[in-house]
């Protein structure tokens, strides 16, 4: 028999599953309380239990997602031994995420209106950033990437055009080959990188 702890946490976990999938379908502005609570299964003083409000359940949804995006990035660069491929292949993984069905309505298009920006932009950089931060101080530790200047200003400003890049690739009616954006990222990170050397 499950104990109160078990019951409550498993009650939370209905509401952000089903509040996930509703955002995901209709958007958070055309998801009604009523649904949330009709798709859980639960009454309205077992959701304000746990949330305040609508918003406050939003939210949840949101720091799930960054939970989830942190094991892809570094599933797809933890047998990558060359710290500038690493860069690559995290920033793929993230955009990857971020761009699906799934998500890309509640992170990309509602989340910043939702949460507010400076609550957004702070939700974005425990979901992306910084990894990108570490990723670039490796990078230029190896002497693999050039430039001059604070890691966590490049990582900012290389995140802003990673979070430009999903939100054309998530706007309707856009329809870019993944072999067009991959190489896309790909160059953005190459364009920091050394020179050659003469017959190398």
């Amino acid at each position: 028999m499950a104990t109160n702890a078990e019951r409550t946490a498993q009650t939370r976990a209905r509401l952000i599953d089903t509040a996930r999938a509703l955002f995901s379908e209709h958007g958070y502005a055309a998801t009604g309380t009523e649904a949330i609570l009709e798709g859980a299964g639960v009454r309205r003083g077992a959701m304000y239990h746990h949330f305040a409000d609508k918003a406050a359940l939003f939210e949840a949804v949101c720091l799930q997602l960054c939970e989830e995006a942190v094991p892809a990035i570094e599933a797809a660069t933890e047998r990558v031994d060359d710290p500038l491929e690493a860069l690559v292949q995290g920033s793929l993984a993230w955009l990857r995420f971020v761009t699906q069905p799934g998500v890309q309505r509640i992170w990309l298009l509602d989340a910043p209106t939702v949460l507010g920006w400076s609550r957004w932009e702070a939700l974005d950089r425990r979901l992306g950033q910084q990894a990108l931060r570490e990723g670039i101080e490796a990078a230029l530790a190896e002497g693999v990437l050039r430039y001059e200047g604070s890691p966590e200003l490049l990582a900012t400003m290389l995140n802003g055009a990673l979070n430009a890049l999903a939100l054309r690739l998530a706007a309707p009616g856009t329809k870019v080959p993944r072999r067009v954006w991959e190489q896309a990222v790909r160059s953005l990170f190459e364009a920091f990188s050394p020179p050659a050397l003469p017959g190398s």
